[in-house]
């Protein structure tokens, strides 16, 4: 088997055990994402959008949260992304180190 094959699959099954708490935060990062859309009058799905770019760090400024509320919910999907990242990074990592071991 290659490494290649290792590495997805131990990645795939890294993911399948965290999926549990992944899918919490994707959810968490929608749910502010349309509250803060509701809030400051953008929408649901532009409020989601925003919640995403801002969970993810990429923030391209287009959508700007100008309550306090909304600021502090930003804080927090910005919290929660990067949970979701270092989750992924660290299966990533343990796909990685799982994938170099040689076979039995």
């Amino acid at each position: 088997m290659t490494i290649r094959r290792r590495y997805v699959g131990a990645l795939l099954h890294g993911v399948q055990i965290i999926w549990p708490v992944l899918s919490g935060l994707l959810a968490i990062i929608a749910g502010i994402g349309a509250t803060i859309g509701v809030i400051e009058g953008w929408g649901i799905w532009r409020g989601i959008y925003f919640g995403f770019i801002t969970a993810l760090t990429i923030g391209y400024g287009d959508h700007v949260p100008t309550r306090a509320s909304t600021q502090l919910l930003a804080v927090v999907a910005g919290f929660a992304g990067i949970t979701m990242t270092a989750l992924l990074a660290a299966v990533a990592v343990y796909a990685f180190r799982a994938s170099a071991q040689p076979d039995p």
